[in-house]
Formats: C-alpha cells, sequence, structure tokens
C-alpha cells in the first residue's frame, strides 16, 4: 500500500518549508503572526518527532489550502498583527480581543462583553457587563486551573518547564511559580477536578499518581503549600473532593467502582457507609456544595462523553438529574443558590461550552460561539470571580513502519483536521468535521473523498472496514438517537444496520464479515452485542463493552470493561457467550483501543492518562513488549495496523490551552 503522504514526504522539495522565517515569509507575514495561528487556528505546521529544539516544517499545498478556508472575518482582520487588544502591565497578560480571532466569542463595548451568547431571561445573566483576561499565554498546554476562595490566586497544571507540573500565580503579578516542579508522574486527569485550595488558602490541593518518596502509587489528594516546599499527603486514597463554603464539611469520592461518595466534618475520613455510588459502569465525578450547604451537586453518567448534572442531599438522598445533554459535562460550579454554571459539549461534538442554568427554571443557556472549547471552570468564594481553560486542541494523523525504529511521518489530509484512523490495502479511512457534521472520508495516493456525511451527524465509533475491505461500519448519534452505519468502501449502499439499541463506542467487523460486534445499554445494563447484517441483535454478556476486537480465527471477542478509577480491565467472550480466558491486563484510561496483530497478540496502548506508547501482548504467554517510545509530547488517542502488520497510523492529539480569568465583580448576587 503507499503512503498517503509519499508525494509530501519524499516528493519535491519546492513544497516544503522548513523553518518559521520561511513560514511567515511564504504567507507574508511576520513570525509571531504565523506562530499564533498555528497555536489558535490550527494552521497546519509539522514538527521533526525528534527534533529537541522543535524545529518545523510546512508545505505549501497545506498552507494554501488552510488559508482558502480561513473565515472571510478572519482574513480580513489580520494584516500581520493581532486585532487590537488592551493591554495589562503586566508580562505575558492581555485583555481577550472580539470576535473569532480568539476563538471566545468576546466583544468590546467599553468594558469586554460575552460576544454572541444567548440573551438570558429576567435576572440571570452573570456574564453581562464581565471582563474576560487572559492569565497565561504560554507555548504548549495550561490546564486545570483552580483559584482560591478569596479570589486572589490561580493553581494550574502546565508543561512549560517539560513536565506536567503543579504551578501558582497570583493575579496582577505577571508572576507564575513552579510548585512541584518534576516531582509527580502523573498529575492530569480531565475527568476529574485535579486542583483546589484548602480552606485557609495556604495550601494548594493536587490529584496525583507516582509522588516522588510516597509509599505506593496509588491515587491520593496531596497538597502543598502556596508558599513552596514538599508535598504531602492530604486526602489518601480519595479521587476528588469539595469543602462546603463555610469550611465545616469535606464532601469526598474515591476511586472505587460507582465512585463511592462520602461526607465528613474533617480530613477525617469518613467511617460510614457511602452516601451514594454510581451504578454499575457509571461514575459520579466533580463533587460540589451549594452555597448554602443545602445541596451536593455532582456529574454522573459513562465517561467521557454521557454525563449530566446531577444533585442530592448531604446525606445522599434524593438524587434528581438537572440537565439533559448525555454528552461531555464536567466542572459543575454555584455563583448563588439559584445560578448553575457548568460545561458542555453538544451532541454534533461542539465544545465543551460554558453553560448557564438558573435553577428555577432550568433551562441551559450556552454562552459564546460552537468554536469555543472549554476544559475546566473554578469559582471563587463569593461566586464573582471564575477561572476557566480555554482549549485548542490540534489532532494530526501519524504513520509508523513497524521495525523501522521511531521513524514517523505525517499523513496530509486535505480536510481541517483528521481523527480515527483505519487501514486498509489500498486506502486509509478516517473522520473528519463538517460545518454541519461530521463525515466519514478516504484517502488514496494523497487525494480524499468523502463517503458519508449527514447534518447534526457526530460519530463516535469508527469507522471500522471488514476484513475484506469492501464495507465500513461506523456508529453515530443523530437526531437523539444512535445508529450503526454500513456503507460500501466507495460511498455507496449506505443503510442503518441497526436504530433500536443505544450503542456505546466503536464496533467490529468478525474475520468473516457477515456480523458485527459493538456494546450497547439495555435497560440500563450494558451488553456486548452481535448484530448480523441479516438477522436479529444477540446479547453475548452484560458487561460494560466497549471498543471490541475479534480474534483472527473468530472464536472470541476482547473488550474494554468499565472503568474503576483510572483504570480498566481488558476481557474478552467467546461467539457462543462464555468468558475466554486471556491474561491479566489493565490498562489506563484514554487506552481502549484493541488490534489483534498476526495471530493472536495483540496491541494496546499503555502509559499514564497524557502520554500512551503501543505495546504488544502475547496473549498465550501473557508476555508483553514496547513496540514504540514516543517523545513526551507525542500523545495518541487512536491507532490502527494494516492486515500485513507492517503499519501503524495513529491519532495524536496537541491540546494547547491557556487560562482566562473572568471577573463578575459587578454581577448582582441574589
Amino acid at each position: 500500500m503507499k503512503d498517503a503522504t509519499d508525494e509530501h514526504a519524499t516528493g519535491s522539495a519546492d513544497d516544503r518549508l522548513d523553518s518559521w522565517k520561511a513560514i511567515s515569509a511564504y504567507l507574508k507575514r511576520d513570525v509571531t503572526t504565523v506562530q499564533r495561528w498555528e497555536k489558535r487556528e490550527g494552521m497546519p505546521v509539522h514538527r521533526h518527532v525528534h527534533d529537541k529544539l522543535g524545529s518545523v516544517y510546512a508545505y505549501r499545498s497545506e498552507l494554501d489550502a488552510w488559508m482558502r478556508g480561513r473565515a472571510p472575518a478572519q482574513s480580513q482582520q489580520e494584516p500581520g498583527t493581532a486585532p487590537s487588544v488592551a493591554t495589562s502591565t503586566a508580562p505575558r497578560r492581555r485583555w481577550l480581543a472580539g470576535g473569532l480571532a480568539m476563538l471566545v466569542g468576546l466583544g468590546i463595548a467599553g468594558a469586554l462583553w460575552w460576544g454572541g451568547r444567548r440573551a438570558a431571561s429576567g435576572p440571570l445573566d452573570p456574564f453581562a457587563g464581565a471582563q474576560f483576561q487572559m492569565v497565561t499565554d504560554f507555548d504548549g498546554t495550561e490546564q486545570a486551573a483552580a483559584i482560591s476562595g478569596d479570589g486572589r490566586l490561580v493553581a494550574f497544571v502546565s508543561d512549560r518547564d517539560g513536565p506536567m507540573d503543579v504551578w501558582l500565580a497570583q493575579f496582577g503579578t505577571g508572576q507564575f511559580y513552579n510548585l512541584t516542579r518534576g516531582r509527580v508522574r502523573q498529575l492530569v486527569n480531565p475527568s476529574v477536578r485535579t486542583l483546589g485550595f484548602s480552606p485557609d488558602g495556604a495550601l494548594v490541593t493536587f490529584w496525583a499518581r507516582g509522588v516522588e518518596g510516597a509509599a505506593n502509587d496509588d491515587i491520593a489528594i496531596w497538597a502543598i503549600p502556596v508558599l513552596g516546599g514538599q508535598p504531602r499527603p492530604y486526602l489518601e486514597g480519595v479521587a476528588e473532593f469539595d469543602w462546603s463554603r463555610d469550611g465545616s464539611h469535606l464532601v469526598y469520592h474515591t476511586p472505587g467502582p460507582g465512585d463511592p461518595t462520602f461526607v465528613s466534618r474533617s480530613t477525617t475520613l469518613s467511617q460510614q457507609p457511602p452516601i451514594f455510588s454510581a451504578s454499575t459502569g457509571l461514575h459520579a465525578h466533580f463533587p460540589t456544595w451549594s452555597p448554602d450547604g443545602t445541596f451536593i451537586y455532582f456529574v454522573q453518567g459513562s465517561v467521557p462523553d454521557a454525563m449530566d448534572v446531577w444533585r442530592m442531599g448531604p446525606d445522599g438522598k434524593n438524587p434528581e438529574r438537572i440537565t439533559q445533554h448525555n454528552a461531555v459535562v464536567s466542572h459543575p460550579i454555584l455563583l448563588d443558590d439559584n445560578t448553575l454554571v457548568y460545561l458542555a459539549g453538544t451532541r454534533d461534538g461542539a465544545g465543551p461550552r460554558l453553560h448557564v442554568m438558573d435553577l428555577g427554571d432550568r433551562v441551559p443557556r450556552p454562552q459564546g460561539t460552537d468554536l469555543d472549547r472549554f476544559t475546566s471552570l473554578s469559582t471563587s468564594a463569593d461566586g464573582r470571580r471564575i477561572v476557566a481553560t480555554r482549549a485548542n486542541p490540534k489532532g494530526t494523523l501519524w504513520r509508523l513502519r513497524v521495525g523501522d525504529g521511531e521513524a514517523m511521518t505525517p499523513v496530509s489530509v486535505p480536510t481541517a483536521r483528521g481523527s480515527s484512523p483505519r487501514l486498509a490495502e489500498g486506502f486509509l479511512a478516517y473522520i473528519a468535521p463538517k460545518p454541519e457534521g461530521d463525515a466519514v472520508w478516504k484517502l488514496v495516493n494523497g487525494a480524499a473523498t468523502e463517503l458519508w456525511s449527514a447534518p447534526g451527524a457526530r460519530i463516535f465509533g469508527g469507522p471500522e472496514i471488514s476484513k475484506d475491505g469492501r464495507r465500513i461500519a461506523f456508529t453515530v448519534e443523530l437526531g437523539g438517537k444512535s445508529l450503526l452505519y454500513v456503507v460500501n468502501a466507495d460511498g455507496t449502499s449506505a443503510r442503518v444496520l441497526n436504530d433500536a439499541l443505544r450503542l456505546q463506542g466503536a464496533p467490529a467487523w468478525s474475520p468473516d464479515g457477515r456480523s458485527i460486534a459493538s456494546g450497547a445499554i439495555v435497560d440500563g445494563k450494558s451488553h456486548l452485542f452481535l448484530l448480523p447484517l441479516e438477522g436479529a441483535a444477540k446479547s453475548l454478556i452484560e458487561d460494560v463493552a466497549i471498543d471490541p476486537a475479534w480474534s483472527p480465527a473468530g472464536d472470541f471477542v476482547v473488550y474494554s470493561a468499565a472503568d474503576i478509577g483510572t483504570e480498566f480491565a481488558v476481557r474478552a467472550v467467546t461467539v457462543a457467550g462464555q468468558p475466554h480466558r486471556v491474561p491479566e491486563l489493565t490498562l489506563t484510561r484514554g487506552a481502549r483501543r484493541l488490534r489483534f496483530y498476526q495471530g493472536r497478540d495483540l496491541i494496546t496502548m499503555r502509559g499514564d492518562i497524557r502520554h500512551k506508547d503501543l505495546w504488544l501482548i502475547d496473549l498465550d504467554k501473557g508476555t508483553s513488549r514496547q513496540l514504540t517510545q514516543l517523545p513526551a509530547d507525542f500523545n495518541i488517542r487512536d491507532f490502527d495496523v494494516s492486515a500485513d502488520g507492517r503499519e501503524i497510523v495513529v491519532e495524536r492529539v496537541q491540546e494547547h490551552s491557556d487560562i482566562v480569568l473572568i471577573d463578575l465583580a459587578s454581577r448582582r448576587v441574589r
């Protein structure tokens, strides 16, 4: 199979620009402008994977296509400099500009206003007159921001010095302090609120695994003084917590099945039974006290994209669902007892966006535009200041030739971005977004053809290619239902194979191409289903079963079981519905993709939540071997292996993000 990037990787040198200076000269802009375009607008720039100096290159053809696709407003706004912004005296801090150039939907009218927000009814308009200020503008990633109760300090996680560390800043000073200095192996977990402050503001608390000097590698909450010092255990065996506004009560959950939730009066953990646990296969994260202590709000559902905000009393009684998104939902905060702010994605994959809800009418009011993407929220004790993480993720596809060391080449796609790559003889299939919904694309010798799309469609599983390469299956959320589609590899004869089940994860073709395996939920219980192309669906096993993979002989299916904490087990079931024995294998969240390789060996992703490598598992002997040693900043989310085992294609994700301060000081607190 010809590499889809051969023309670029080995072709004419005239198409390649090998430095920021060359790129900026070609685009007739200064270096600062083109670097900003790459970071904030996804301009296609590639980095040499092994170059420690981070040298870059780009292709004229890709830059031309990207420039043609930019919004007219953007093109007119950028004559070589950024739109006008008001600048503070602190270094690296600036007021956010209006319009799409900053991708946060802000406009300027005296103070900075939340542009494009849906008009709020009655007294609910917490962002009216709000001021938005950039706290960080580093290269790389800043995330998981938390604000102190008095609203003066902000803590966040950043890779500014290389590894992910906990950083601290005082608003208005422009100075940033690295508190952990490489002493913690794992700090990143986007499914929980990872940072916080002690009630007196003297300590920064953080979720962690692998703290230097710790007795074990278990999940725990640690703390470090805001003035610096050694990390110390704060809540051992706890995954997430929140103090009541008056500091008298603590709500927390452990990483066990269902995230058992407890309430105590101090950091001495409760010896009583949990007040609440989620059902099998579900999670209960982001516990948050209401200001008056009447309710505990939390997010419950299937991680990461079937979640909603719930609340219950401090005794765990009468849990009730507050939102109806069934999407990516996280970081609920209460500005007062009536105003809920949280992050939620849309069913077409946009966001997550800021949402405001008046708990009197429970109508969600999205803020900003579909271009916005936020990944964390935190509020001061008086509800007048919010810190948020604003993200601009970038996804690219890369090829690795097995046995060729670490030589990786980018896959050039003509679409805005590509995800979920799948290999077949002669072509590569992938998913790419369109303004109106997701689409399935086919790449052959550098030329892409759209195979399927539908307005409002969000593809959440696949595309999976049958062994003979003739058909492609994928799962779609469309019109409030989950649908299993099958389409010919030339884009013809698309049909819905199943619309009755609530599907989960990606489908998997049987080796004979006659049926498809997929996870699904029926009556609140998870199953692994066998879905024949002709005939009725059949449950193979009642278990949480995500992203299955068939053995080459077709006699059993491996799958990812339920998350417990940040890990999940790999299990197997025969086509007769009986458990099939496989070596004990536990993987980390974000590594659900499983692929068989040359017989009964299994390729998986292993590592921590943020960074993983590919490993080969011998299912007969139980031995494992690492296939790749990817650079620390090369984070993969998905992969596939060619039928002959000679090529691997991966999806790389670069999570560029910054911290934003939202000042609601003029808001009338009810």
